[in-house]
Formats: structure tokens, sequence, C-alpha cells
């Protein structure tokens, strides 16, 4: 680990995925401003999940990320929060339960305001404008005024992180994530379902066994609180660079923007900038592989971001979809194992499987996610390697945004609540029957 590169070092390796400013006066002052802010997350705090993660290295524990695919300012409320980490913790609570693992939870949240997009422009009814890139960049209208470029949104990507992150230490410490409160997370729409039904008998099975370790005198720490970590895709540069600082124990630099980053599909480039950034600081830190990745790109990634091979410190995240990652993934998987490299392998079965419905939605079949996660663990299992963890697009809500489950969303039902501003996420049903599924594959693992 080196200096920290300079935003002027990063810009001259051609980034991709950033926009384009008008104003480079006001820029300069977002990114002043961002200098001066307290962190959001403490580097300790980042070598705990960096800890976690090669436990998942070393096939003693799971990893479940999980969030919106576009968090937005109107998004930062009490009840999207809870809403976010009620089904986290019920998909947690299940995997752990039912496979009896430990899971690490990393929430995809306070952070994820910026997206790629595979075009510049947008264009309506013959009017062309810049593409939506998320709340950090423009607004999701379209009109040429919401459309232009604000670096002062950084700020309140900042602002908004940090009333999240608020909302989400509150939680977890102040008695919502208390294992008594399992059969509370379960409420409304969800009690209704098969796997709100099946959550409910299993949570009865955690209530009873809670109620004798009580009886004996045995009311551990780890029953009333969680562990939870934030992350997001390290995207736009200016807010990521200014947000990577000097830890004062270490004299190490970390970002402080959030526990874990990932580098996304499109800007994984070896000699590119996201990779130069990332490679310079110690957080846990991952990296997304679609199809067109080689073994020996898989190999030079983890030499980059990882040259001290440290157990916990590269996430490899794939994204084949379902059709190819049975062809895909193994000449990966026995490539990284045979250089005896540590990276915990988690799929992300969520990108590779997006479609545009007959009603113009952009969507995805809960069959195609199911099927890539299977597919996962089908390789995982023949190579006598370790299914490591799910990177999910979910929400709390009771979206139809994703066709299929058992609610049996069809693609006219999709216009129903489709409130997603980018892709697609899976419901809180959805996502409950999800955790049970995998939770079968684990034990099979």
């Amino acid at each position: 680990m080196s200096a920290i590169p300079t935003l002027e070092q990063l810009h001259a390796l051609g980034p991709k995925q950033q926009p384009t400013y008008p104003d480079a006066g006001a820029v300069d002052a977002a990114v002043a401003r961002l200098r001066t802010a307290p962190p959001l997350v403490f580097a300790g705090e980042c070598d705990d999940l960096t800890e976690k993660i090669a436990a998942v290295t070393r096939g003693e524990a799971f990893l479940l990320q999980g969030g919106d695919c576009a968090e937005t300012f109107a998004g930062v409320t009490a009840d999207n929060v809870r809403n976010k980490l009620r089904v986290l913790l019920q998909m947690a609570v299940v995997l752990t339960y039912a496979a009896s693992v430990p899971v690490v939870k990393l929430g995809r949240l306070a952070g994820q305001y910026a997206k790629p997009r595979s075009s510049d422009e947008e264009t309506r009814n013959g009017v062309t404008l810049p593409a939506y890139r998320g709340d950090a960049v423009n607004g999701y209208d379209f009109t040429p005024e919401a459309r232009i470029p604000d670096p002062q949104r950084l700020v309140e990507v900042y602002n908004s992180s940090a009333a999240t992150l608020n909302l989400v230490r509150a939680f977890v410490t102040g008695g919502y994530a208390d294992l008594r409160q399992v059969h509370t997370w379960n409420t409304d729409f969800v009690q209704s379902s098969p796997f709100g039904q099946r959550y409910e008998a299993m949570a009865d099975e955690i209530e009873r066994a809670l109620t004798f370790m009580k009886a004996i005198g045995a009311d551990p720490d780890e029953f009333h609180r969680v562990d939870f970590h934030s992350s997001h895709e390290a995207l736009l540069l200016e807010y990521e660079q200014a947000l990577t600082r000097i830890d004062s124990r270490t004299d190490l630099p970390y970002n402080v923007s959030a526990h874990f980053v990932w580098i996304g599909e499109r800007t994984r480039q070896l000699d590119g900038a996201h990779v130069e950034l990332l490679s310079k600081i110690r957080n846990p830190i991952g990296i997304k592989l679609g199809p067109t990745t080689t073994p020996d790109d898989a190999l030079a990634y983890a030499s980059r971001l990882n040259p001290d091979n440290t157990p916990g410190r590269l996430t490899f995240i794939t994204r084949f979809g379902a059709g190819k990652i049975r062809d895909g993934l193994p000449a990966l998987v026995e490539k990284v194992t045979a250089e005896g490299l540590n990276v915990a392998w988690v799929c992300d079965p969520m990108h590779g499987n997006t479609f545009e419905a007959s009603s113009g939605y952009k969507t995805r079949r809960f069959d195609d996610v199911i099927e890539e996660v299977q597919g996962f663990f089908d390789v995982h299992r023949a190579l006598g390697t370790w299914p490591g963890g799910v990177h999910v697009e979910l929400t709390g809500d009771d979206v139809t945004e994703c066709v299929g489950g058992g609610e049996e969303i069809d693609e006219a039902g999709l216009a129903n609540r489709y409130e997603s501003v980018c892709d697609p996420r899976l419901n809180r049903v959805q996502s409950l029957e999800l955790a049970f599924l995998v939770a079968e594959m684990l034990r099979k693992a």
C-alpha cells in the first residue's frame, strides 16, 4: 500500500463511467467539502469486516449482501431503512438457523447512489438528454434541468449516507435486531405467503430455544445485537477519493465512505483508475467478474488488488447469468484455487439475468436468479471449494419488479408496484423465498 492517488492522477488514467460536470469550480467546492467531512465508518470496523470475510474465505461463514440497486435521496426515511434492514435480518436468520453457518451481514446501502450506464444519453420521443446516473449525479425526471450533472449532489450523498448509517446503527444496537424480535420482523403481507408461514414455524423453534437458553442462565450479547456493515460500488472518483483518508492509528489509507467497496463490471480495467484507487486502500474490497473474465484476468486482479494474499481482503463477485454460470465459472475457480489465492467467492445472480418484458419494464425472472445460485453452488461442490455468499438487489417493500416466485408475479403484474429507478429488485416475499432455497443449498454444501 502506498500513497493515495490524487484526482489528477486518477483522471489521467481515463476512467470509465464518470459524469461530465459543466462547472469545474463547483466540482472543486464539493470535493473540498467532502475532504473535511467526518468519516462515515472507522478503520477498525473495516478491519473487523476483513476478519469476518476471512472466515468466508476459509469456508467457515457465508456472506449475505443485499439492498437497493440504486438508493435515492427520497428513500432516506426511517421506514425505508428499517424495511431493508428487516428483510436482511430475516434472510440471515433463515440461513443461520436452517444451514447452521454464521452469516456475515453486508448492506448494499448508505452509499449506493450512483449507477454505471450502457449509454451516456437517453432518447425519448425524439428528445435526447444525458442518461440518469443515479441521484449522486443527476435527477431522474426527463428534463434538461434535472439531467445536468450537479457535483453538489455528492455532498448530499454523504449526508444521506450518514443519516442512513445513523438509523442502521440505532436499529442494530437499540433492540430491533434482538433475536427475540424474530416474530415481529415477519409482519403484514409476508405472513400470508407460504414462505412467511414457513418462517413463522422456524421463528417458533428459535423462540423455544431462546427460552430454554434463558432458563439455564445463558443470555449472550450476540442474542441482542448484530454486526452489520455497509457497502457500495466505488464508482464516482471525486466522492471515493475525497473520502479516502490516512488512519491515525496505523498511518494506512482507508476509504471511510463504507466498510466494503467494490469495482463494477464496467470499470474493472486492470490499468484503470478504479483498480488503481482500490489497490491502495485497506478496506475489504470486491470486484465483479462477468462472462468475459478469463482465468488469467482473475489472477491479475488478485495480484494487483491483494498482492499479500491477505484472507478477507478480496472478494470475487461473479455475475455470469443463469445460462453461462456452469460453463464460465469452473475455469476461474480452478485456476485461482490452484494458485493458492485467498478469495471469497460470492454469487450475484441479478445482473446477468435482466431482460425487457413485453410491457417494456426491465425485469428478472425469479427462476433465473435461483438457477444461477444453484449453478454457483454446483460448480463449487464439484470442485471442492466453498460457495461463499450471495449478492442480491432487494427491497423490504411489496414491489412487483421481478417476475415469478411463490407469488407468481407475471409480466402484466409488473405495473402494479414497479418503483425502482434503475434495476428490478426482489421484493420481501421473494427475498425470503430465496433465503430458504439458498439455505437448502448450503445444507448440502
